[in-house]
């Protein structure tokens, strides 16, 4: 024993060392090494059972497991028998002699390796393993140990991980499923045994004050009276023991419920104690009593209690997020929901001691959590299910997620409450759609409830009623690119405008109102505002005054993005109908940014300049934005007078435009800036009346836009601003005829603005670079940079128009798009330019290349192939960093435009394209790990095949007469080759995107054009692709993958599956290392030959399943081992 002893002696000094603070790393790698050499040992495993028994040393034993762990799962085919059942029969003594002493990680851990062994050897060689479980669940002393060996069973038997042969899964899976009804059956009774128990010797409770509660607003739901009384009981107040026994018995449902199918398995009785022990999350009269007999019991605290609460609503969800429903499990799910809602009703019961918020609050956290979730799968999977019992009372429902969701403690709890809102607005507006006849019915159902969300959703977003909670969310920091204020009022706008699509005019006669009071507020600020010395001031300083201003802005603000968010539902065929709200609605927005215009709230000085400036700045920003909100609006209203052009219309579009001129300039913040400009773009492209451009505050922009002394905005919204004035000359005038459209005029005034616009660019040489220049190389960049993001901008916005408008806009533009063509070479090193200046090109090429003609697009394309040399595109890849990859993606997508040209127009270009990409940019990133390139590459080549088919596949109609089916003659056949090995080469790299992207443009060209019938791919390339895809899917490296791969396998092998089945799979088999000849041949047996596509993937996933795990099996034999 000596030598045992000293072994375990030697290892606690090891693992004290290695967990010592002072150890270095490389004495850790020493361990470490060590440790994996004694573990690799035969019969290191007796050493570590010694170890088990003889150490408390928590290391030592976690070491001692994990050795089991690694002989079980990756060695255990080759451990002789007789080892096996000395393992089989030491482990579970070990954990029966010492469970109530192990620290409870060592247990669990334990626990698994025995698992582990029933994984692999029940129940022929371990044919007791679970029976033995159910003994230690059935003797009061050991149920705990069983229902931790229960649960770890379930975890790792039901959904084993990938070790195992499909059969073994299969067959492991039905073993199970054949104890399921016991399983159950034992957990039922020990969760009633301890209810029972406990529930004697509850005191008797004093008089409580939900005694009535059962003949109360869902006396309905529960149909017997007796149910009733059942969840009336007081609840028990458990010892720890009882508390922990009852958590691992939940613990184990919610896990078996996970994988189970709902069957007849699930008994009501089993329910009914669930929800019993639900009850546990909600009752505080409970706790409080706990709490008070805590100090002389036994007792479990009030948090432990909850946690039994949490426990049972995890099974409970379970069960609810199963979408098939058996019809005999129908009524259980009934059951299930009434029992809920009754939980429910007490949680949001008022009483004189608690409001409902404040019992809320005195709940678990996770308890609320799982209780929404319920509520979540409830509305969004059963609702349609339910609400056809006549016996189920929807209405009484919602009145109770209503005061569920208004007295949440917490602002995510709130969210996800409205998430449920969402769902169910969602719900009743598709069923309406589909059961028009009987709309009217389903809204009157439903009215009260919605006019009663509607109003409390709006108080909620208003500091008048809501100030202490909106006061707490964050408007700083942004996440997902929006605040907790912004992501809060978003929410609960969503469901505003919901609700106006189901009732539209309670909607709007609920939410004007509110938004008026606010605008009289605002309204009324002009005669408190002085003039001083320095300019204008808000005379309102009082402390409570200013408190209350800013509550009145902020909510004002936010009732705008209301009024706007619900634009939609006045225009279409409800435009007549709602004609009048809608028109009240837009001259009261007229009105405001007018007024916020002339008096110039932005500027002006007031008390608290910190807070109240940046209100006044947003309701002018935010009643702009309102405005353009209702550019569709406007847009139809003009084409419903256009003829008539009515003084009201007219009077509507030139009071905007005096709101918008005075802002658009230098000296107003970006914010209220930007409203403006979006405004502008609105009314000149959406709305386009013909009598924009005559009216003067237009022509001002107009003036200050080309006035080259003037200074100029912020970029983003310089570009806006060109972009309408562009637009108002480009766009055709709606509902006017072609010679009524005055293009001669527009198209003189439209030259002289872009000319005006790219004054100083037309003015650049291609010496501008050269170092005896004459303007600072930073300074031509900047004219570069402004005038192209102008000229972009203009052309991406024309070009889905008409020709004529893009016939316009090319001519006032050719002179620019000559001296960018010039510039060019002179700029190929100094990437960001020549970035910029591709993407000039790349928008002129996908909106105007056809006004650009022939010759020209062909000097430009010319141009580039000259430019990007081999050199040049080494040095722009390898040396330029992100800039340099992004210039020659951007050429690279000019390429896909040119070769997507249908007719004979560019394919002259194509040898030079083909030869670009496959000579000089595919060997340079073939071999870089780096995916910056490859995308763009790889799209142009697919559109070079898929649009270029006939430049490598001949068709001859004769052809396809004679022999009945087509057998192209080819061409360009090595281009085609390279191609095609270059997409086989990139399936052997680690990036995912790459590789599905790829997958994606083979199976197109497959559905397309019929790439893998074609002699060339049949013959040379098409089970070399099925091999790597194999490969792929052996290896695990892109498991994301699976199901495509999978599929894409199954194409392939379609266009011969003799050939696959005949000479592919033995052939693949045959090359296949570290399986023997028996191994192989079985594997070849499993693949069934089915040819359906389900079948046949399941074959394909079964084989490489298998395949690795004969894999690990042969690499845990010992050296030497004999295979017969």
């Amino acid at each position: 024993m000596a030598s045992e002893e000293a072994s375990l002696r030697a290892l606690e000094s090891l693992m004290t060392e290695f967990f010592h603070d002072c150890t270095t790393n490389e004495r850790k790698r020493e361990i470490e090494e060590l440790l994996n050499n004694f573990a690799q040992q035969i019969g290191a495993w007796r050493f570590c059972l010694y170890f088990l028994s003889s150490t408390r040393n928590d290391y030592v034993m976690m070491y001692s497991l994990t050795v089991f762990e690694n002989l079980i799962n990756k060695m255990w085919l080759g451990v002789p028998s007789q080892d096996k059942m000395e393992i089989r029969s030491c482990l579970p003594k070990l954990l029966l002699a010492h469970h109530k002493t192990l620290p409870y990680f060592i247990r669990n851990k334990l626990c698994k390796v025995i698992v582990d062994i029933g994984r692999q050897d029940w129940p022929m060689f371990y044919h007791d393993f679970f029976t033995n479980i159910l003994q230690l669940i059935q003797s009061p002393v050991t149920t705990p140990l069983g229902l931790i060996m229960l649960k770890t069973t379930s975890e790792e038997l039901a959904c084993p991980r990938e070790d195992l042969s499909v059969a073994r899964k299969e067959e492991l899976r039905k073993l199970l499923l054949d104890q399921v009804q016991t399983v159950l059956g034992l957990l039922t009774g020990i969760l009633e045994t301890v209810w029972d128990k406990h529930s004697v010797t509850a005191a008797t409770p004093p008089p409580s004050p939900t005694s009535g509660e059962s003949g109360d607003l869902l006396s309905n739901l529960l149909q017997s009276p007796s149910s009733a009384k059942l969840l009336n009981q007081p609840i028990p107040i458990l010892d720890v023991e009882s508390e922990y026994i009852c958590s691992l018995a939940l613990e184990c449902l919610a896990h078996l419920f996970s994988w189970i199918p709902l069957s007849a398995s699930i008994t009501p009785s089993l329910l009914t104690t669930i929800f019993h022990f639900a009850r546990f999350g909600c009752d505080i009269r409970a706790r409080k009593m706990a709490s008070v007999n805590g100090s002389s019991q036994n007792c479990v605290s009030g948090q432990e209690r909850g946690r039994l609460g949490v426990l049972a609503m995890s099974c409970i969800n379970e069960l609810m997020s199963k979408n098939c429903v058996p019809m005999e499990f129908e009524e259980y799910l009934l059951r299930m929901f009434q029992q809920t809602f009754y939980l429910l009703q007490k949680i949001t019961k008022d009483n004189n001691a608690h409001t409902v918020k404040s019992r809320l609050e005195e709940l678990d956290e996770s308890y609320i959590e799982k209780f929404t979730d319920f509520l979540r799968l409830f509305v969004s999977v059963h609702l349609r299910r339910i609400e056809s019992y006549s016996q189920f009372p929807v209405v009484e429902f919602l009145t109770l997620l209503f005061k569920y969701t208004f007295h949440q403690p917490t602002h995510e709890g709130y969210f996800s409450c409205l998430d449920i809102w969402t769902l169910f607005l969602d719900y009743l507006t598709s069923k309406i759609k589909s059961r028009l006849g009987d709309k009217e019915a389903v809204l009157n159902r439903y009215e009260d409830a919605l006019v009663l969300l509607l109003t409390e959703v709006l108080n909620r977003i208003q500091f008048r009623y809501n100030q202490a909670q909106l006061e707490e969310l964050d408007d700083e920091t942004l996440d997902d690119d929006q605040t907790e204020w912004q992501r809060y009022l978003r929410q609960s706008l969503e469901v505003v405008a919901k609700v106006m699509e189901l009732l539209p005019t309670h909607a709007f006669s609920t939410l004007f109102p509110v938004l008026q009071d606010n605008l009289e507020v605002y309204l009324g600020l002009q005669q408190f505002i002085v003039t001083s010395g320095s300019g204008h001031r808000l005379n309102i300083t009082a402390e409570n005054d200013c408190r209350r201003l800013h509550c009145s802005l902020r909510d004002l603000s936010s009732l705008l993005q209301a009024v706007g968010r619900l634009a939609e539902y006045f225009i279409g065929d409800v435009f007549a109908a709602r004609f009048n709200d809608a028109l009240t609605v837009v001259e009261r927005l007229v009105k405001v940014t007018l007024y916020g215009s002339q008096i110039k709230l932005y500027n002006i000085e007031t008390a608290v300049p910190s807070v109240l400036k940046p209100d006044l700045i947003d309701v002018h920003a935010q009643s702009l934005a309102a405005l353009q909100a209702y550019s569709h609006w406007l847009a139809q209203y003009c084409s419903e007078v256009h003829r008539q052009n009515t003084q009201q219309f007219v009077t509507l579009i030139s009071t905007t435009m005096d709101a918008i001129t005075p802002l658009i300039s230098t000296k107003v913040q970006d914010k209220l800036l930007l409203s403006a400009c979006h405004l502008l773009v609105s009314l000149a492209t959406t709305v386009r009346p013909v009598f924009l451009i005559s009216i003067p505050a237009v022509q001002k922009v107009f003036n200050r836009i080309t006035d080259a002394s003037a200074l100029r905005l912020v970029d983003k919204a310089q570009v806006l601003v060109c972009r309408a004035l562009s637009n108002i000359l480009l766009l055709p005038w709606p509902n006017l005829p072609e010679n009524e459209q005055q293009w001669p005029v527009r198209s003189i005034n439209h030259a002289s603005l872009i000319s005006a616009l790219s004054r100083d660019y037309r003015n650049l040489k291609p010496s501008a670079v050269a170092p005896q220049r004459k303007m600072p190389l930073d300074d031509t960049k900047l004219i570069i940079h402004q005038t192209l993001s102008v000229l972009e901008d203009i052309v991406e916005n024309i070009s889905g128009e008409s020709t004529k408008s893009r016939q316009i806009c090319y001519q006032s533009l050719q002179e620019s798009v000559q001296v960018s063509l010039a510039l060019f070479p002179a700029f190929i090193h100094q990437s960001d330019v020549t970035d910029e200046m591709l993407s000039f090109f790349l928008t002129l090429f996908r909106g105007l290349r056809v006004q650009m003609g022939v010759p020209f697009t062909e000097q430009i394309i010319q141009t580039f192939l000259n430019m990007f040399t081999r050199e040049q595109l080494a040095e722009s890849i390898l040396h330029e960093g992100s800039t340099g990859c992004r210039v020659v993606e951007k050429f690279l997508k000019i390429l896909q435009v040119v070769v997507q040209e249908p007719g004979q127009v560019f394919k002259p270009f194509l040898p030079s394209i083909i030869a670009l990409c496959m000579e000089q940019v595919y060997p340079i990133i073939a071999e870089r790990p780096s995916p910056d390139v490859k995308a763009e590459l790889f799209e142009l080549l697919f559109r070079t095949l898929h649009h270029n088919w006939r430049y490598f596949f001949k068709s001859t109609v004769l052809a396809s007469v004679q022999r009945g089916i087509a057998e192209e003659q080819m061409e360009n056949e090595p281009q085609f080759s390279a191609i095609m090995q270059a997409f086989g080469q990139s399936f052997l790299q680690p990036d995912i995107h790459l590789f599905k992207q790829n997958l994606f443009y083979l199976e197109t060209l497959n559905t397309k054009q019929k790439l893998y019938h074609k002699k060339i791919f049949r013959t040379a390339m098409l089970f070399q692709f099925v091999n790597v895809l194999l490969q792929v899917l052996v290896h695990k490296s892109h498991d994301l993958l699976q199901e495509e791969i999978g599929i894409a396998i199954y194409n392939m092998a379609s266009v011969d599956f003799d050939g696959f089945f005949a000479a592919f799979l033995p052939e693949f088999l045959t090359s296949c290392d570290g399986v023997d000849a028996n191994q192989k041949s079985v594997l070849g047996r499993n693949f069934k030959m089915d040819r359906d596509l389900p079948s046949f993937t399941q074959n394909v996933h079964r084989l490489v399943n298998d395949l690795r795990y004969y894999r690990l099996c042969n690499d845990s034999l010992p050296p030497g081992t004999v295979k017969l």
